[in-house]
């Protein structure tokens, strides 16, 4: 018997939190920033009232770590090692998956990340992939270069009343689930969270479900964060379960889905196009199969970039430096086990 998802009013749900406390007075804190620019440095500095801060440049955080309380920034394994008093590490962007190595999903270092500041510019870049398929762009873009464009090279698709899949429903899929909702798309979202009820989803599944939505999509976007249970999630099956003519979007990580399962749904036509701004391998080898077909679309991993996300990243961090100073929950905890 099929298992129908009950999702509740928030004000019925029953949350259960990650909190980081941590004891602090005025300056009797380190936190070593990595590779930031001054603007995040002095922002960093203004916040930290229990603190002092040290700003390294990228590379050079093993020499200074050894007392750090925090770090914001990226860090290596070794970084790891040498730092003996660690309690917090923030990294700048969503992915987590260079940081599940043993010792430090072991420790007692919590972790938070960008997850939220980056959902908007990322979903952007999302539906930018899909809208160049639906209407055509990569078709008429590459015409430029004889000076013409010819109409009826491609018959361009509307996405009012299509069906989106998407995969991961955290900072970023939700985001999506948004723009989908704004095109009057039907959004089917799968997580294995339970998500308070949104008004842009109209259905969530839980992972274990995901091949009984896929036959619906018209769209199907991956969102979510590579782990091991995700690892490989869009394989041979869920692509031979789409219809024809569906679209595919890999926006988060490439190991999510199975390449040449993708190259397979592509040879045969059963998907009608893939945007891609991750990819596995990654960069794509010149020569690989995924280069030869018309409709797809690669970019090189920069949809987390924008005009707007440093001065969300700095506000992020800006507000969790305080919240460690008062010994305060921090935003954007990670659960270390799980990668998100």
């Amino acid at each position: 018997m099929n298992v129908v998802r009950l999702r509740v009013q928030s004000c019925c749900l029953i949350a259960v939190s990650l909190v980081a406390t941590f004891s602090a007075t005025a300056q009797d804190k380190k936190i070593v920033t990595a590779g930031l620019s001054q603007e995040f440095v002095d922002a960093i500095r203004q916040a930290a009232t229990c603190a002092t801060v040290v700003a390294v440049p990228r590379g050079s955080l093993a020499e200074v770590v050894q007392d750090a309380d925090a770090v914001i920034g990226d860090m290596t394994p070794a970084d790891f090692r040498a730092a003996k008093k660690l309690k917090w590490l923030q990294i700048n962007n969503a992915g987590t998956d260079r940081y599940r190595y043993p010792e430090f999903v072991s420790s007692d270092v919590v972790l938070t990340n960008g997850k939220i500041i980056q959902g908007p510019n990322i979903a952007d870049h999302a539906f930018a992939l899909l809208l160049a398929l639906t209407r055509g762009m990569y078709v008429v873009i590459p015409q430029r270069v004889n000076e013409q464009v010819r109409r009826g090279s491609f018959e361009p698709v509307e996405l009012r009343g299509k069906t989106a899949v998407i995969i991961g429903v955290g900072g970023i899929g939700m985001q999506i689930a948004q723009r989908a909702h704004g095109f009057d798309m039907k959004v089917i979202g799968v997580d294995p969270k339970d998500i308070p009820l949104s008004p842009y989803i109209s259905k969530m599944v839980y992972p274990d479900r995901l091949d009984t939505v896929l036959p619906e999509a018209d769209v199907v976007f991956v969102a979510a964060p590579w782990t091991p249970e995700s690892n490989g999630m869009m394989g041979p099956r869920q692509f031979e379960l789409l219809k024809k003519g569906t679209y595919f979007i890999g926006i988060s990580r490439g190991k999510i889905f199975n390449t040449d399962a993708l190259v397979k749904a592509l040879d045969s036509r059963r998907l009608a196009g893939a945007g891609m701004d991750v990819t596995d391998p990654e960069p794509l080898p010149k020569g690989h199969p995924l280069w030869k077909f018309e409709n797809v679309i690669i970019t090189p991993h920069y949809a987390g970039g924008s005009d707007n996300v440093d001065k969300r990243r700095i506000e992020m961090f800006k507000e969790n430096v305080g919240r460690f100073c008062r010994g305060e929950q921090l935003i954007n905890v990670v659960d270390k086990k799980k990668g998100y």
